[in-house]
């Protein structure tokens, strides 16, 4: 019994001890070897153990990245930051001549202690912006400890990016763009001279890239998944019921609103974008409207649109292509898309409620909402029965319930009061408007709901 004791906690000592093996260092403790400042004039300096990051005024974001770069890996850190200051701790991450003259840019674990509350957030910095901001799990932003320090833990394997902060599930985003770069820490610009010389600080930084699997942490405990890789479906989508609308390559699973084929002008499909062409601005007037050839009850729909400077556009759901078969556009519930600034149709219509996000000549979206100007922005509308709300780019817009007497009411004071029962169908298309606009989109999913 002796003997076998003896042999259960040796090979114990040995397991433990491997795995320990596995983690190495980041940090010395004593000074900044292995790492480099980019960027900005920010000083980063070591004290007790701890990398102390001092913000200045008059200087850009400062970087201290490491001098090697990392592909697949789990990366732990605690922080500690003092309040009115913003940072974050980059991962493969680069600094190229030929882009922005060297201005650091990738992925960012954001360290946010403002009352917004998005540390363990993702952020695409000096690229995309953010990838997933915590009103996508708004039950992460309780994670985060003012005033205290945090533990961090960030697991980029392939194509997933997952985080935790003490423990807690924040962020998690599949995507290809990086698959390899630094790890940085930043200290942010600063633009209030109450906070300069104020802090933010790392400590017990290391590293796991040998054996991930056997650390990485169970599905069923990370965070909701946003994919940000055109025109696919991801493992975590596909075991979800995800379904792609529009496979990036055919017009299959789509017809024109008002005839049996697709339209032979007016649409193209080009680089894995499904673009509406310019035709001078009248609305379904050129190729016309388009529409899913299936019709959909409960859902959630997800679609990436981009627009052209004074733009006009819509997403479209519960359409009946029957109801309009004259000019104009198809009838249905409206996502306005929409370039507020530049096109006239912001300026109509009640309360704002044209512009973009709205439930068109309905409900108004917010006048701050984080539309991304020339950029990709990302719609999504959810339907569970009568209730319905619209969301861009990971933030909740509007709600609203309908077949009820407010809905009705509200109808009948809008552009669709000659339209029987508008908008109180079972189910109905998805349609993309054609308004004459070029307006371009991609990763077309849905998420059928019982």
């Amino acid at each position: 019994m002796k003997k076998i004791l003896f042999t259960v906690c040796m090979c114990t000592c040995i397991c433990a001890g491997s795995m320990a093996q596995n983690w190495k260092p980041l940090f010395n403790g004593k000074d900044l070897k292995g790492w480099k400042v980019l960027n900005g004039d920010a000083e980063y300096k070591v004290s007790d153990n701890t990398i102390i990051g001092v913000s200045k005024m008059n200087t850009p974001n400062t970087f201290l990245a490491t001098t090697k770069t990392y592909k697949d890996f789990i990366l732990e850190f605690e922080f500690k930051i003092d309040e009115g200051l913003n940072s974050g701790v980059q991962i493969r991450s680069e600094s190229k001549k030929d882009y922005q003259d060297g201005r650091v840019h990738g992925y960012q674990f954001e360290i946010d202690p403002s009352d917004r509350a998005w540390s363990g957030g993702i952020y695409d910095e000096a690229r995309r912006g953010w990838l997933y901001p915590m009103t996508l799990n708004k039950r992460a932003k309780r994670a985060f400890k003012k005033n205290e320090w945090n533990k961090a833990r960030v697991e980029a394997v392939g194509n997933a990016i997952r985080t935790w902060v003490n423990g807690i599930p924040c962020a998690n985003v599949w995507d290809d763009v990086t698959p390899e770069g630094f790890i940085a820490l930043q200290v942010h610009a600063i633009y209030n001279e109450a906070d300069e010389g104020k802090t933010v600080c790392w400590r017990n930084i290391r590293i796991c890239t040998e054996d991930i699997f056997n650390y990485m942490t169970p599905t069923n405990r990370v965070a909701p998944e946003e994919n940000m890789i055109a025109n696919t479906l991801s493992p975590w989508e596909k075991s979800r019921g995800w379904r792609l609308l529009w496979d990036g390559k055919t017009t299959e699973g789509w017809k024109g609103a008002k005839i049996e084929t697709f339209p032979e002008k007016g649409w193209t499909i080009e680089d894995g974008l499904l673009k509406v062409l310019k035709s001078g601005g009248a609305e379904s007037a050129n190729g016309g409207d388009i529409v899913t050839t299936r019709k959909y009850k409960n859902f959630i729909l997800s679609v990436d649109f981009k627009i052209t400077e004074g733009a006009n556009s819509g997403i479209k759901y519960f359409v009946n292509p029957d109801l309009n078969k004259g000019e104009g556009s198809a009838i249905g519930c409206e996502f306005q898309i929409l370039d507020d600034e530049k096109h006239p149709d912001a300026k109509l219509g009640v309360k704002g409620n044209r512009k973009a996000g709205s439930l068109y000549d309905l409900i108004p979206a917010p006048e701050k909402k984080p539309f991304k100007k020339g950029e990709f922005n990302r719609a999504v509308i959810i339907v569970k029965g009568n209730h319905v709300e619209h969301w861009l780019n990971g933030e909740k817009l509007l709600e609203y319930e309908r077949n009820n007497q407010m809905w009705n009411a509200l109808v009948a004071y809008s552009k669709y009061r000659n339209w029987p029962d508008f908008g109180n169908a079972e189910k109905g298309n998805i349609l993309l408007q054609d308004h004459g606009d070029e307006v371009w989109f991609k990763n077309i999913k849905i998420k059928p709901l019982r």
